[in-house]
This record gives structure tokens, C-alpha cells and sequence, in this order.
């Protein structure tokens, strides 16, 4: 593939010592990198082969070394429990969320019990999503800074308009921990219109259509004078090229009855089916029939099966956008371009669907697949000064976060966020009949509070008594034109509040400001170990504390061994717990919560059925 490259009429990076800020797509299948220099922005590409894509996979060998890309795609098939993929549907989610789907992943996905991220399990380690995006990460670093022969560390980083604030900040930490300072966290379909160069000379709105390998969705903006503004937006982050992939073998293996079939009911057998499905997609993206033999059997898909097949998600995307213009108060008749992003929109039947929806014609001139890094190295290019027709409107220099257990920083408005601006968490008590809760503001990138900067403190009082995890207590940062910060807390069961006035700049100079910075990154990879640690320690001190009430109210249920086993599993997380080791913790917690979760349910039924006993039903 050639490098793809744009020439922009305009900025300046003539010599070696200008700043070059990255421009990154990270996406589910595939990843790139992208930059300007001399006013031209270029996709990079791999010295080897010309690739301007990494393949999004990660592979773990026996070693301990990490591969990234092609070479961990080659893997897939041979060791597939140790070749991590689509890690990007998994950011910022827990288990629950990806419960309905874990079976089709190749890899393990563990439920920890808990309500904080999901964790992949490979060779007796826990990775969080996070962890693997920085690995990709690192690896398109390490891409550009050959290309480049210099080093960088500044980037804008994309992810789909339909990112929650969880996972937009867990893409924000991947970027942190690859060591990069990611200046800005933007949206594929803000990209996309930049990259079209679309809203630079007279005002229209816009609909991108980004359907991409795992995440889709649809954006309405409205662009005038360089300022983008999206009226509306909807989509579904679990809906994707890799959904298609899945009715392909869903269809195959209903057909070819291949669930009772050795060669393709092992993970390595699944993988070789999903790339096998893969193939036929694109194949019949330009064909009529795709036919081949693997392991003796015919495999044969003709385009019309194949468009039956995925009609039903097809239709899913069109029903998005029509609740999107709905939102946006607009018709068809007032979007004066559709542009295409992601490389699932290169199937026929996408293409015809939503042109018909929106009654003309797609934009669809330039690679799906580059667009959107194309786009972020124009915004990444605005940001390093050297493009003065898009307005960038003023921003909070740092992040401004609150103290969470075992002090750490949960940061509420992310640095660079557009003022002015307002966020809120909902967040419990700890300890059971807690009536006071501090809360304690700070501002800084590091994950522990004891390295940034506090702001200010106050007090939460007369919450009522109640057990532990029951309280609802709503945290809610105001950030005003003028910087002022206004921080308020409400128990949303009693209507109990408080709320203190915070100047968050004050006092901090732009050295200091930078130095915070340079901070985060130099220390980024040993805050999130620390991070993991205290993550994993109160994790498991919430399960001891669940386990002993649930022993001390259902005593007289359990059996014998049932109860030893249980005091038995306690015990040893208890030791370990002591310990800074997070996977032996991880391992004891995933131990106890797999032998306690069945019982549970035993103990449920029989206390349902005493509730019962003498009523009508």
C-alpha cells in the first residue's frame, strides 16, 4: 500500500526542530499513525512491507517478549489463548458488559466479580485493556520515531463518538502509559470531516457514517469557520466488521455442522474459521461467490447469502440514523454530505443502504481505513500552532479529579477539556452506617493524589446511616468561562449537600505546569503498576468484607465442606493481600469468587423459597 499523503496549503514545519505532534487512530482491527511536516500530512508506513496498518493484536510469547501487529497476527491460529485481538470493544468495560460476547473471543476474559474494567488472562498474568492498547500504542511510537529518526512524545489520540467518559479516559491512560502526552482525545467523525476538509469555506452539516471493526456510529455536525459542532450522535460501541465476521461463521457452522467438527471446536479452530470468515467479506466485497477448501471441507458463501446474512446489522446502523437526525431536530434533506469512515463501509450492501437512507450519494474518495488517523494529524497539526483557521476554544491546563480509596486520583474533567464545562460520578460509602464522607479535590496527571496538587477539601455531613455500597453520592465538577471551579456533592437518597468554590490554576506557573506533565509520563508505567496494586487490594478487601457477611447470615445453609472451602479460599486471599503481588491477588480473588458464585445462588433459592413457603402465588 503507498503512503497516503495530503497536502494542506498551509503550516509550517519546515526544519528537523520543529514539534511534530502525532495524530493516532487506534482502532479495533487496525491502528495508524499519521503526521505533518512541511504542510503535508503522511501516514506512516512499515519499512518492510509499505503497510500504513498495524494490525490491533498483541501477542505474548513464553519468553516474556511482546509482539505487535503482523507478527502477532501470524499467531492467531497457532497459540490463539495468548494472541490478544479487539481489545479496543473491551476499553472501559466490565465484565457484564461483554458477557453476551466473551465466548467469541479467543482469549480469556475473567469477570472479577466487580464492576472496574474487565482483564484478559494470558500466561498467569492479568492484563487490564488499557495495558494491551499501550502495547499497540508503543509499537506505532516506535514506527514513526524510525521513520522520523528523532524521538516523540505528543499525540491526538481518536476514538468514536459513541465513547463513554470510562472509556475515552481508559484510552487516555493507554496513551500515558505508552509514554506519550496525549494532548487531546477527539472523535473519529471530527476527524474524518477534518481530513475531507470539509467546513473550510462556506457552513454545512454533515452526517460520518464510521463503521469500523468493532464500534459503530453516526454523527451529525454542523461545521462553520472551522469550528466543528456535532448536534447529535448515536451508534453502538459493540457493533462492528467483527459482527459480520460472526454471522459469516455463525451461518458456516450451522451449515457445515461444525460444533461437533475437532478441526474447528478447539480456540485454534475458531480463530482459522473467524480469518476464514474475514477473507470471504472482503472477497465478496468485489465478487459474486467465494469458494474454498480448508480441511476437507468446501466452504462456499454467494454475495446474495452473504447480504441475507448481514442485513439484520446493516439495518441496525440505518435505524441509528434515524434517531441521530431525530436528535439533531433535522431531515435528510438538510445534510449536505455523508462521509464514509472505517473499513466495514467497503461492503457493497453498506454503501447502497445508507445512500439510499440519506438520498445521495456517499463521500467515500478517500481510504476509510486512513481517514481518521489522516484527520487527527490535522488536529494535531492546529494544536502545535501551525493552522490558524480552526478555532480552538480554551482549555483546563490539568485534570481535576477527587481522592478514591487507597489514594488514588479519579479524574472528573480530563486536562485539555473545553471550558466551560461541567462533569459528574456517582460514587458509595465504604464502611457500614459512614454519616461524613471528604471529599478532597486535586489537580495533576499522576495516578496517586500524593503526586499532585490539592486544591481544596470539604465535608459531606449527616448522610444517613445505611450499609456499605448503599448511599448514592453524586459528585459534580463546574468549570466556568473564567476557570473557576465549583465542585458540589449530593447523597441523592436524602437530598444532603455541599459544595466549595475552587480556583484551579491558582499559583501554579506554566514550569510547574509543565514539570507536572513531564511527571506523568516519566512515571507512568510505575503509577499504573502502583495503581493495579491498590486496585487489586481494594477489590479484595471488598470480597473479605462480602464473604463475612454472607457467612455470618447464611451459616445455617451452608454445608460443612462448603463453608470450609469458603473460610479455606478467604484465608488465602487474606495472605496475599498483604502482598504487592497483583496477579497472585487477582488469582486469589478469581478463586473465591468462582467457587462462592454457584453457592450463592443455592443459598439465594433456598431463602426465596422460605420468603415463599405459605403464600399465593
Amino acid at each position: 500500500m503507498a503512503r497516503f499523503s495530503i497536502d494542506l496549503k498551509s503550516g509550517n514545519l519546515a526544519d528537523q526542530a520543529s514539534e511534530i505532534i502525532l495524530g493516532i487512530d487506534l482502532g479495533t482491527t487496525n491502528s495508524l499513525v499519521a503526521y505533518v511536516n512541511n504542510g503535508v500530512v503522511t501516514t506512516v508506513k512499515d519499512g518492510k512491507n509499505e503497510r500504513t496498518l498495524v494490525p490491533s493484536i498483541v501477542h505474548f510469547e513464553k519468553s516474556g517478549e511482546i509482539l505487535v501487529g503482523d507478527v502477532a497476527h501470524q499467531m492467531l491460529i497457532h497459540d490463539p489463548q495468548n494472541t490478544i485481538y479487539s481489545v479496543k470493544r473491551l476499553m472501559g468495560k466490565s465484565f457484564a458488559d461483554v458477557q453476551a460476547v466473551e465466548a467469541y473471543f479467543g482469549y480469556q476474559v475473567i469477570d472479577d466479580g466487580t464492576d472496574n474494567l474487565v482483564k484478559i488472562k494470558v500466561r498467569n498474568r492479568f492484563y487490564t485493556p488499557i495495558e494491551l492498547s499501550a502495547e499497540i500504542l508503543k509499537s506505532l511510537k516506535i514506527r514513526v520515531e524510525a521513520e522520523l529518526g528523532r524521538t516523540v512524545s505528543k499525540a491526538v489520540i481518536t476514538v468514536p463518538a459513541y465513547f463513554n467518559d470510562a472509556q475515552r479516559q481508559a484510552t487516555r491512560d493507554a496513551g500515558k502509559l505508552a509514554g506519550l502526552d496525549v494532548l487531546r482525545i477527539i472523535n473519529e467523525p471530527t476527524a474524518a470531516s477534518l481530513a475531507y476538509g470539509l467546513g473550510k469555506t462556506e457552513a454545512q452539516t454533515i452526517a460520518v457514517y464510521d463503521l469500523g471493526g468493532g464500534t459503530f456510529d453516526i454523527s451529525i455536525l454542523q461545521i462553520q469557520d472551522g469550528v466543528f459542532e456535532v448536534l447529535a450522535t448515536n451508534g453502538d460501541t459493540f457493533l462492528g466488521g467483527d459482527d459480520i465476521d460472526r454471522s459469516i461463521v455463525d451461518h458456516w457452522t450451522q451449515k457445515y455442522k461444525l460444533e461437533i467438527n475437532p478441526e474447528f471446536s478447539s480456540k485454534s479452530g475458531v480463530q482459522s474459521l473467524r480469518l476464514l470468515a474475514e477473507k470471504a467479506k472482503k472477497h465478496l466485497s468485489s465478487n459474486d461467490e467465494f469458494r474454498t477448501t480448508e480441511k476437507g471441507i468446501d466452504f462456499h458463501l454467494t454475495k446474495p447469502q452473504f447480504e441475507d446474512l448481514i442485513k439484520p446489522l446493516v439495518d441496525r446502523t440505518v435505524a441509528c440514523c434515524g434517531l441521530a437526525l431525530k436528535d439533531a431536530k433535522l431531515t435528510v434533506n438538510d445534510i449536505q454530505h455523508v462521509v464514509m469512515v472505517g473499513g466495514s463501509t467497503r461492503v457493497p450492501l453498506v454503501k447502497e443502504k445508507v445512500g439510499a437512507f440519506f438520498q445521495k450519494p456517499v463521500y467515500d474518495n478517500l481510504d476509510p481505513d486512513e481517514v481518521v488517523a489522516l484527520g487527527a494529524a490535522i488536529q494535531a497539526d492546529v494544536l502545535a500552532g501551525n493552522q490558524k483557521d480552526v478555532l480552538l476554544l480554551d482549555i483546563t491546563p490539568l485534570s481535576l479529579g477527587i481522592e478514591t480509596m487507597g489514594g488514588l486520583m479519579d479524574t472528573i474533567i480530563p486536562r485539555n477539556t473545553k471550558v466551560p464545562c461541567k462533569a459528574g460520578r456517582q460514587y458509595t460509602t465504604s464502611v457500614d452506617g459512614q454519616k461524613n464522607l471528604k471529599i478532597a479535590v486535586f489537580q495533576g496527571e499522576r495516578d496517586l493524589v500524593e503526586h499532585n496538587r490539592k486544591l481544596g477539601e470539604f465535608i459531606l455531613r449527616n448522610i444517613p446511616p445505611m450499609p456499605a455500597g448503599l448511599p448514592k453520592i453524586e459528585v459534580h465538577f463546574v468549570v466556568n468561562a473564567d476557570g473557576i471551579l465549583k465542585v458540589k456533592a449530593k447523597e441523592l437518597r436524602s437530598g444532603t449537600e455541599q459544595a466549595i468554590d475552587i480556583k484551579p490554576t491558582y499559583g501554579i506557573s506554566e514550569e510547574d505546569m509543565g514539570k507536572m506533565l513531564l511527571d506523568s509520563i516519566q512515571n507512568a508505567e510505575t503509577d499504573m503498576q502502583v495503581r493495579a496494586i491498590l486496585e487489586a487490594k481494594n477489590e479484595a478487601n471488598h470480597i473479605l468484607l462480602s464473604t463475612d457477611k454472607f457467612v455470618s447470615q447464611h451459616k445455617d445453609i451452608l454445608s460443612e465442606a462448603e463453608l470450609s472451602s469458603i473460610l479455606s479460599l478467604q484465608t488465602v486471599l487474606k495472605i496475599v493481600v498483604d502482598g504487592s503481588d497483583k496477579d497472585l491477588i487477582n488469582n486469589a480473588i478469581e478463586n473465591l469468587n468462582e467457587y462462592s458464585a454457584p453457592i450463592a445462588h443455592k443459598v439465594m433459592d433456598v431463602v426465596i423459597r422460605q420468603a415463599m413457603k405459605g403464600q399465593k402465588v
